[in-house]
């Protein structure tokens, strides 16, 4: 029995560090197709405008409108999670095969391109070991079950969501959305032990408890605080874990981060605008309540508090 258990959590290791490869082409690639999206639609809306006589944008300065108009919606080479092949950044080399096996290529490269030596980030092989990491967790709690893939998945949307909002400050609707809308089905199917009641509250209260906080501070001090994102990705941990792990996870997340805000300034390491996304966090806090579970991860912070 103990040996089936600890094959199915090498089989589930190996399949994560497989889709931490991928995760790490969606952590790239995701913010730039998003960016082009809005580069299309901007584009369109200034041809529409042009061809319907906008006056607004007759009186625009020339080069924003030549910008605009120059700049055909859909003509850019075709750019998703699948199209063109990996490349060097530095030389253009094509990343062939077996240069793409998760970790073992990185470390028969010795962390440099085959072509031209530049150095390939550590993060890489990171984010595919705390994939596998967390999908052996999966395997290993769960079995081969629709609940042990549930949150293999679940896992995998909260890593490249960290990364993405650590890089670019977005958490974007393609991932969150799914996210929220995956807990509340697998909670109506059974899959998950959180009751469907408690998983509809936990994305309500989720969102509007951030929402709140947000609108709090920006009338007070005129700043945004937090994106839209956060809201979602809360939502979204509600509907996983219930209304009832909501406290424990935003004050694990909100503890973390601002340690870590702390130790970034006192670093001189804040970027421009002095902020820290909270998405990572919120993730962190999420990956945690699954490890743990909210009730223990609740009795933690209480013993942290003293109570």
């Amino acid at each position: 029995m103990y040996e089936s258990v600890v094959v199915t959590a090498a089989l589930a290791g190996v399949l994560g560090l497989l889709v931490g490869s991928f995760l790490n082409v969606v952590i790239h690639r995701l913010p730039r197709m998003m960016e082009r999206q809005w580069a299309d639609e901007h584009a369109q809306y200034a041809l529409d405008a042009a061809a319907a006589g906008d006056s607004a944008q007759r009186t625009a300065p020339a080069t924003d409108a030549t910008d605009a108009t120059d700049a055909k919606p859909g003509e850019a080479p075709t750019f998703n999670l699948v199209t063109p092949r990996s490349r060097c950044p530095s030389c253009g080399h094509a990343v062939r095969w077996y240069e793409n096996i998760p970790v073992l290529s990185y470390l028969f490269l010795k962390g440099r391109c085959s072509a031209c030596g530049t150095g390939i980030g550590v993060r890489y092989p990171l984010v595919e070991l705390l994939t596998g990491a967390l999908f052996a967790f999966c395997g290993y709690r769960w079995g081969l079950t629709p609940t042990a893939a549930l949150w293999c998945g679940f896992s995998a949307a909260l890593v490249a969501l960290a990364f993405i909002d650590w890089d670019t400050t977005l958490l974007p609707d393609d991932i969150t959305l799914p996210l929220l809308w995956a807990g509340l089905l697998a909670s109506a199917l059974g899959w998950i032990a959180v009751p469907l009641p408690s998983a509809v509250w936990g994305a309500a209260c989720g969102y509007l408890s951030l929402w709140s906080v947000y609108w709090a501070f920006k009338l007070a001090t005129g700043k945004e605080g937090m994106g839209f994102g956060d809201f979602k990705l809360f939502a979204a941990l509600g509907a996983w874990f219930g209304w009832e792990a909501l406290v424990p996870m935003i004050l694990v997340a909100s503890v973390i981060g601002a340690l870590v805000g702390i130790g970034m300034k006192l670093a001189s390491s804040l970027r421009e605008g002095l902020y820290v996304p909270f998405g990572p966090f919120l993730a962190g806090a999420g990956l945690t309540a699954m490890l743990v579970g909210p009730a223990r991860l609740m009795q933690t912070i209480l013993q942290w508090l003293g109570m």
